[in-house]
């Protein structure tokens, strides 16, 4: 069966740098086919803006397949777009009609400056990461095989579960407050649930918790809608894990 053309207007943020001053720019784009992803769609409006002898429209990608988190935009006011569970390069234009006005945004954080049109830097939370989401356990030698280290079920689930963040930024982009606690709570709850994880738990947390701070991202004031948001459909309870987790360590740290 033949696939469905749509033709669309996108208002598209344009940025040169980070310094420059930057606002929406108008783009009509006619015979999109709805089984393209809205990836592709951008390198149909670049290849039409080439052949115009313009400049492309500078946007973030890697695997398109919803793993990397590179492919990160706020479409129409939603981060990722009109769906749920995806990604950017998730999300087909089945999801948009004939006519629709498409507005097309970076992430809009402090701690997510803008490098140029719609790409940001998240540098950020490589930052955070390396300052606790790690295990730092000496493994030359002989060590015990991980398989023979006895794991409930439920914390392996739990913590297999909080791993599946991508790191994308859609938690702060989604956050009235820019908040980056969905991101954090999942990569301290990924190892505080395992046993590998506990020898430095409570250094990790105080860190990374310090390290979110200093970045600028706000606080967490419970709306949820960072996990409405998610592509990884991260949960919530991550974010209580590690409020007990900084609670713990905090009070260790004053005995």
């Amino acid at each position: 069966m033949a696939s469905k053309t749509i033709n669309i207007t996108l208002k598209i943020w344009r940025q040169k740098n980070a310094n420059a001053k930057g606002g929406m720019e108008t783009y009509k784009l006619d015979n999109v086919s709805t089984d393209s992803s809205f990836l592709e769609m951008l390198d149909q409006l670049n290849e039409q803006l080439i052949n115009e002898r313009k400049e492309p429209i500078a946007f973030d990608h890697d695997c398109r397949e919803g793993i990397c988190g590179m492919c990160s935009l706020y479409i129409n006011g939603e981060a990722h777009g009109p769906d749920r569970g995806i990604t950017t390069c998730q999300l087909h234009m089945r999801k948009f009609k004939d006519g629709d006005t498409i507005y097309v945004e970076p992430w809009r954080a402090k701690g997510f400056p803008i490098i140029k049109d719609l790409i940001v830097d998240r540098s950020s939370f490589e930052r955070i990461q390396q300052a606790g989401g790690f295990v730092s356990v000496n493994t030359s030698g002989r060590t015990m095989d991980a398989n023979a280290i006895p794991v409930p079920k439920i914390d392996a689930d739990k913590a297999f579960e909080a791993a599946a963040c991508i790191g994308c930024g859609a938690c702060v982009a989604t956050c009235k407050n820019s908040s980056a606690m969905l991101f954090v709570s999942a990569k301290v709850s990924q190892l505080a649930l395992l046993p590998q994880g506990k020898v430095e738990a409570q250094r990790r947390v105080l860190n990374m918790v310090r390290q979110m701070d200093e970045e600028g991202f706000g606080n967490c004031t419970n709306t949820g809608a960072c996990e409405v948001e998610c592509p990884k459909e991260i949960s919530l309870e991550n974010i209580a894990r590690m409020n007990r987790e900084y609670l713990k360590a905090m009070c260790s740290s004053e005995d």
